[in-house]
């Protein structure tokens, strides 16, 4: 499976984790999407560092070959689900 699958399954995962798996619906609030847009300015600022410099690089039958701040868009979906995960567990307790 390429990155773009494995970022989009893990998303989708992620996202029904939140809705039925543990039923805290992370996704319908604002405090959610208030602390994810703090969070996806750092992870821009940090993949565009490391894409930028060759630090970390993609192959390109691996991804769909949009970028955002050099790194690709498939970043963002995997990104999104370790966020929502983590903010899931952290609801829990």
């Amino acid at each position: 499976m390429t990155y773009t699958g494995l970022a989009i399954t893990f998303a989708l995962a992620a996202i029904l984790a939140d809705i039925e798996l543990f039923q805290s619906k992370l996704i319908f609030t604002k405090r959610f999407w208030a602390s994810y847009s703090i969070i996806i300015f750092f992870q821009l600022l940090t993949n565009w560092w490391l894409t930028s410099r060759k630090i970390v690089m993609y192959s390109p039958d691996a991804i769909i070959g949009w970028r955002i701040a050099s790194a690709p868009v498939e970043d963002l979906f995997f990104g999104f689900s370790l966020v929502l995960l983590v903010l899931i567990l952290w609801d829990k307790d």
